[in-house]
């Protein structure tokens, strides 16, 4: 049964980089979609960015240009590499992978916290 594990959170000062990963046990990532979502403390949960079972990628409007999401060729992960980050990008990252007549699936999660 396919199971989604981040990583990659973490402590860091405003302008600094992270990598977000997103790792696929039990099952592969194909034929999913793959979003990023991020929730701040008594906010509600927000996407950030996502791609699609082909490649197509898309993001929210507060990250385009510091950003990236990718897939690895094996689809068994998805990475958000992100850049410049300010310290309004401070939350709880999730990955969610949703595929029709599938269950939607979440990540339990990873820390990031943008301080100086």
């Amino acid at each position: 049964q396919l199971q989604l594990v981040e990583s990659g959170g973490g402590l860091v000062q405003p302008g600094g980089s992270l990598r977000l990963s997103c790792a696929a046990t039990g099952s592969t990532l194909d034929y999913y979609a793959i979003g990023w979502f991020r929730q701040a403390p008594g906010k509600e949960r927000e996407v950030v960015s996502c791609i699609t079972s082909d490649g197509r990628t898309d993001y929210a409007d507060s990250v385009k240009g510091r950003f990236t999401i990718s897939s690895d060729n094996a689809k068994i992960a998805v990475y958000l590499q992100m850049d410049s980050l300010k310290p309004e990008d401070t939350a709880v990252y999730y990955c969610n992978a949703d595929r029709p007549w599938f269950p939607e699936l979440w990540g339990q999660g990873t820390l990031v916290t943008v301080s100086s």
